[in-house]
């Protein structure tokens, strides 16, 4: 085992001065804002791209290729303005053409941006002069700046706003970000160059991107000096690495939860009951143990975010009251199995991604709870491409297991409102839908605090979903990496200030 961990780091290569090696599980498939579906695609990202905004160290948006934006007396409009002397990769000027592109490339329903959902609140972009865009919104916005995080996009580089995940960007992306994409090599890693043209000025010459799909490998290559950071530390590997004094380790708070959605149109769990049974009998800190700690949660916030319901109890592992909701609902157990009033056994798939970190782990663990208590369980691990077919498009599916990440806007309005564009359950609450809104146009903190703390409530009650747990993260990094802060959501967006001796 040795001499192969030895030999597979002798391919990582030795690091140049300046240079530094992280590993993912699995390479990107893709490189192209529109089309990101993997945390390991969104931090390749801030690697290579920007946007209008970004935030600062204390998470409050700064202007990045922006100069400046003016928001409209009647908050249905902004004007913004670029920054001058901006270029992309191959020297070409960044121009309001290229803000237009990406706004309509994400609107554009033929394009079928996964990233579509953030421009929803634009209704239309318009140019204005050679520096400077006009944007209209759909209702009235009170930070516009907050949601113009996305990345931008060269118009240059594509024929039109309908944009596929085929076209010859997904791996020679084009970007203003502070390293240009060089290749992708044959053993599956990227590399990537410091751009001349960046105003950021990073100070790590190089960085490369391996792919390491035996997680046991990636805690060693970072010991025997084969990589200099892990993006995420497996639990088992936290206690060496911390008594290794050549690595550093970094704790960070992932804006990101976990839950198990239902969904509404099915026939059996349009019913309450039935989702409130199938939710006490899950055994949530069952499902945590073995893939890490972290918070378990009764809402659509993490337990730090000021939106979160500290006054909402957690659903117990209940198994005799899930019985009681079973039995009301017209259901009968006959000792193995619970049969409904058709004569069939209750049967439940639950979908999940093939890719998604640990779902195999928590999958099969949930499936082995509900078997135990009668309910006959079925899982499906699908690729993106059928994760996008099944579950977005056809809602093919009766639970899936997934995780939601935000940026710090936390905003859940997509994912929770009946019109939102990430709501596949099929949840609808007027009450929701209304709290949703009035949440978006409220300019006082508490005011928007109050009404997304009345959604946490809610929607804990209705259960669309079952909200499991935010997990705590460390990252891991050579000492020879300098000035190190982690950005909690996406990881690489101060990396301009990192250096490596």
């Amino acid at each position: 085992m040795l001499n192969a961990l030895l030999g597979f780091a002798l391919t990582i290569g030795t690091a140049q001065a300046g240079s530094l090696r992280y590993a993912e599980d699995h390479a990107p498939a893709i490189v192209n804002p529109l089309f990101s579906t993997t945390m390991s695609e969104a931090r390749l990202n801030e690697l290579v791209f920007e946007g209008l905004f970004s935030d600062d160290r204390e998470l409050r948006s700064a202007p990045r290729l922006a100069q400046r934006i003016e928001l409209a007396e009647d908050k249905l409009s902004a004007t913004l303005w670029l920054k001058d002397g901006l270029h992309w990769h191959d020297g070409k000027p960044v121009v309001p053409d290229d803000v237009v592109f990406t706004i309509n490339a994400m609107k554009n329903r033929y394009t079928a941006s996964t990233e579509g959902a953030r421009v929803t609140w634009i209704d239309k972009v318009e140019k204005v002069d050679e520096n400077s865009v006009i944007m209209y919104f759909t209702g009235p916005e009170v930070a516009p700046q907050d949601k113009l995080h996305f990345k931008i996009l060269p118009a240059h580089r594509f024929d039109g706003t309908t944009v596929k995940r085929s076209d010859p960007f997904r791996t020679k992306p084009i970007g203003t970000g502070p390293w240009v994409m060089m290749s992708f090599n044959d053993d599956n890693s990227v590399s990537l160059q410091q751009n001349s043209f960046s105003p950021s000025s990073p100070k790590i010459s190089e960085v490369v991107m391996r792919e390491v799909s035996d997680k046991n490998y990636q805690a060693k290559l970072l010991i025997y000096q084969s990589l200099e950071a892990l993006v995420r530390v497996l639990p088992r590997d936290l206690a060496a690495l911390q008594n290794d004094r050549r690595i550093e380790l970094y704790p960070y708070q992932t804006n990101s939860w976990w839950y198990v959605g239902f969904n509404q149109k099915d026939a059996r769990l349009k019913y309450v009951r039935v989702r409130r049974a199938i939710s006490l009998m899950t055994d949530v800190p069952n499902l945590l143990a073995p893939i890490g700690t972290g918070d378990t949660l009764t809402g659509p916030f993490v337990r730090s975010s000021p939106y979160y319901n500290h006054k909402v109890s957690a659903w117990p592992h209940a198994p005799d009251a899930a019985a009681d909701l079973l039995v009301e609902a017209g259901y009968t157990f006959n000792g193995r199995h619970w049969m409904g009033s058709d004569g069939k056994e209750l049967s439940i798939r639950i979908a999940t991604l093939q890719n998604l970190e640990t779902a195999q782990d928590v999958v099969i663990n949930m499936q082995s709870q509900l078997q135990n208590r009668g309910i006959t369980v079925e899982v499906d691990f699908l690729t993106i491409a059928e994760w996008k077919e099944r579950v977005w498009r056809r809602k093919d599916f009766d639970l899936v297991l997934s995780q939601w990440s935000f940026d710090r806007n936390e905003d859940v309005y997509e994912h929770f409102h009946s019109k939102g564009a990430r709501n596949f359950v099929g949840y609808s609450n007027e009450n929701v839908d209304k709290l949703l809104e009035d949440a978006r146009l409220a300019d006082d903190p508490q005011l928007k605090k109050n009404l997304l703390r009345e959604v946490h409530a809610i929607v804990h009650n209705d259960l669309p979903m079952r909200f499991l747990w935010t997990l705590d993260s460390y990252s891991a990094l050579s000492v020879k990496v300098k000035n190190v802060e982690i950005h909690p959501f996406y990881f690489f967006t101060w990396t301009p200030d990192w250096s490596v001796e």
